[in-house]
């Protein structure tokens, strides 16, 4: 049958990527794990072995002071007056907050020339990290106090939750517990939380984006990816002993540089089976949301022409996810990677296994975290199958999945219902059950594409077979009433109980599968609260063996990475550790000014002021993921060589394993942005500030 068509092809595959590799032949490498250093543990010696730089005590605090966490990215202090730097792309959207009627900041860029004209923009904040300790003990000798999996997770939570609560009301501080190593180390976090924020100067789009979705995660680059802002206090200016100066020469070839960033999550010190769950079921699935999607979106535009813009639109919001969640799906099923992975483990069960104690107290965890996965192989794909996301999900769903709600709370006396359903206007609540906007071959399609991935995770299964027999896209919206507003309105007539009993497919299906949903979740979740306490006793074997000489997988906590200027092989050639300002009008010239690399009039109007031969763009062996973006890079002396905006496609597999011979951070150079501050926007006081570190 056609539906099993897909599950098929993507079985074949899977079978294919597992190659007859000799993993024991296979070394781990001693970066495997990345170079996202702490804070809390900084690498003081490592830097000295490697680059003879010793920096001290110091100097690690001051860079840490410098660094923000805003949120999503990550932003830093470039002036002693409150002044930070960001990604553009990381502030697209506090752009748009203050924009005022009549305004386009994405077509024109902004840019503040007094402090008067600064923008606050509501909701944007910015942390700094003042605070760390060591929690280890309070939190492991509360873990150890319970007998059970869940016990041992419920008093790590209480405790947590006490210390969070303790040193926040002690500092009034936020104060979060982060935890290292999957929970072999604990450590509190008190930060610093800055609430007015106003915008000073943002590129246009078509230079903060240059190349658009296209040269995403791709070098050479030409991107002025950045965006300043400034943190206030008490309707001021904040004045900062500690930020990053912007240095005059950027980068040189050969030395040290360090990103300092808040990076997302990685899942490097995970087990093999872990991995290959990943491979296998997370992954697998993720890719196939994304890149169906993501294909059959470009499809749209020649069936439905009229509608070609909106579905560009649709693509480009998950184009940067769709890369991501291929390339890291690809990269899952590299069995060289794989094998590197699992010599990472092997090494540490033999030392395990090599000390009688470590043996008896954690020698069996890679036993039951693996038979952990193989339970969770049987219920995940029922939850994922039947669980609805309103990214991916027709419309056809959500809709029968307000409907059902709705019609069993107003079954219920009034009183008994949820709040949400109490002194409601019932009239006004079906009239919101049909969206406004209601693309039919948009939803169409994406019903083909929910039945699609359901056969994926759970293929001849009965309850599919029973309402949507074959998949038959036009049998099966015939039989619904939620094709139309009109139909949908006339089953809003009916009572509660009559809507629940109609004979409509997705209505149906959204009642026969909550059993089964919840069955699978509650499942899910126990299965998960046990393998976080096995994952807590690796990581402590793993600290207790390696220590801090290997870092732990990020988290969203303040990190460094250090690396070097470095090129890369691509497309049988070798690209370059920099590109210039002329790189940028040869790709605008060459592509005539096409959409995305089209660039703003005052780029035409101002070309032969700029110094083309100036650095633009940069490639490093910094070890960076998502959250990075908006990272300050800095040499030795604090001084700011480059803002961090992105990686290569050869960085993307490393949520899992960094690779250094081809994982590249991508940058845009100090003296980059000052040019084009400069030269291209006309805002001399910006460029003065970043060049003296404070306002003039």
């Amino acid at each position: 049958m056609k539906k099993f068509a897909l599950l098929v092809l993507l079985c074949a595959i899977s079978l294919q990527a597992q190659l007859n590799v000799d993993y024991d032949s296979v070394k781990a490498q001693k970066f495997d794990n990345g170079k996202m250093w702490t804070f809390d543990y900084p690498p003081s010696l490592y830097f000295d072995e490697t680059y003879e730089f010793t920096p001290d005590d110091e100097w690690f605090k001051d860079v840490r002071l410098s660094a923000l966490r805003i949120p999503g990215c990550t932003s830093s202090f470039v002036s002693e007056d409150g002044l930070i730097m960001t990604n553009h792309h990381c502030s697209e959207w506090h752009r748009d907050k203050v924009q005022k009627e009549g305004e386009e900041l994405k077509l024109s860029g902004f840019y503040a020339e007094t402090l008067e004209e600064e923008r606050r923009v509501p909701g944007l904040y910015a942390e700094q990290l003042v605070l760390i300790k060591d929690v280890t003990e309070e939190i492991q000798s509360k873990i150890d106090e319970g007998n059970t999996e869940s016990e041992k997770l419920e008093k790590k939570k209480s405790a947590i939750s006490e210390l969070e609560k303790k040193y926040a009301d002690e500092t009034g501080l936020n104060c979060r517990v982060v935890e290292y190593y999957n929970g072999g180390k604990y450590s509190l976090h008190g930060m610093k939380k800055y609430d007015d924020v106003r915008l000073v100067f943002m590129p246009e789009e078509k230079i903060g984006y240059f190349g658009g979705d296209f040269d995403n995660f791709t070098y050479p680059r030409y991107n002025l990816d950045c965006a300043f802002f400034r943190v206030y206090e008490n309707d001021q200016p904040v004045k900062t002993e500690n930020y990053f100066k912007f240095s005059e020469n950027g980068a040189q070839l050969g030395e040290p540089i360090f990103a300092v960033g808040f990076p997302g999550r990685t899942s490097r010190l995970k087990t093999f089976s872990q991995l290959k769950f990943n491979r296998d079921y997370a992954y697998r699935n993720l890719a196939f949301l994304y890149d169906e999607y993501y294909k059959r979106l470009e499809t749209l535009k020649k069936v439905n022409p009229e509608n070609a813009d909106y579905y560009e639109d649709l693509r480009v919001a998950i184009g940067n996810g769709q890369k991501v969640i291929s390339n890291v799906y690809k990269g899952l099923q590299d069995d060289y990677m794989l094998a590197r992975k699992n010599a990472f483990e092997r090494e540490l069960k033999d030392k395990v296994f090599a000390d009688a104690e470590l043996k008896e107290e954690y020698g069996d965890i890679w036993n039951k975290i693996e038979n952990l996965q193989t339970e969770l192989a049987n219920v995940y794909p029922v939850q994922s199958a039947l669980t609805l996301s309103r990214r991916w999900n027709a419309q056809y769903f959500i809709m029968a999945d307000k409907i059902v709600e709705m019609a069993q709370e107003l079954s219920k006396p009034e009183e008994e219902r949820s709040e949400s359903y109490k002194n409601v206007n019932i009239d006004s609540l079906k009239q919101s059950i049909f969206p406004e906007e209601f693309d039919k071959v948009l939803e169409d399609m994406k019903l083909a594409y929910n039945l699609e991935y359901m056969r994926l995770n759970i293929g001849d299964d009965e309850l599919l077979n029973k309402l949507f027999g074959d998949d038959d896209v036009n049998k099966i919206l015939a039989e619904s009433h939620l094709t139309s507003k009109d139909k949908a309105a006339e089953l809003l007539e009916k009572s509660p109980e009559e809507i629940l009993a109609v004979q409509d497919p997705f209505i149906q299906f959204i009642q026969l599968k909550k059993e089964r949903l919840d069955k699978a979740n509650n499942l899910v979740k126990e299965i998960r609260d046990t393998e976080e306490v096995y994952s807590n006793m690796l990581g402590q074997v793993l600290f207790k063996i390696y220590g801090t000489n290997i870092p732990p997988d990020a988290n969203r906590s303040l990190r460094i990475s250090d690396g070097v200027l470095k090129g890369f092989e691509y497309n049988g050639t070798v690209a370059p550790e920099f590109t210039t300002f002329y790189g940028l009008y040869d790709r605008y010239y060459s592509k005539d000014g096409a959409y995305p690399w089209g660039l703003h009039e005052r780029w035409i109007e101002n070309e032969s002021a700029l110094d083309k031969s100036v650095k633009f763009n940069f490639v490093s062996t910094n070890d960076i993921i998502g959250g990075n973006s908006g990272s300050a890079v800095i040499n030795k002396n604090a001084e700011v060589v480059g803002l961090a905006f992105d990686g290569n496609m050869d960085s993307i597999i490393g949520n899992f394993i960094y690779l250094p011979h081809n994982n590249r951070m991508v940058s845009v150079t100090s003296q980059g942005m000052v040019e084009a501050i400069e030269k291209i926007y006309k805002a001399q006081k910006l460029a003065d500030e970043l060049r003296n570190g404070k306002i003039k």
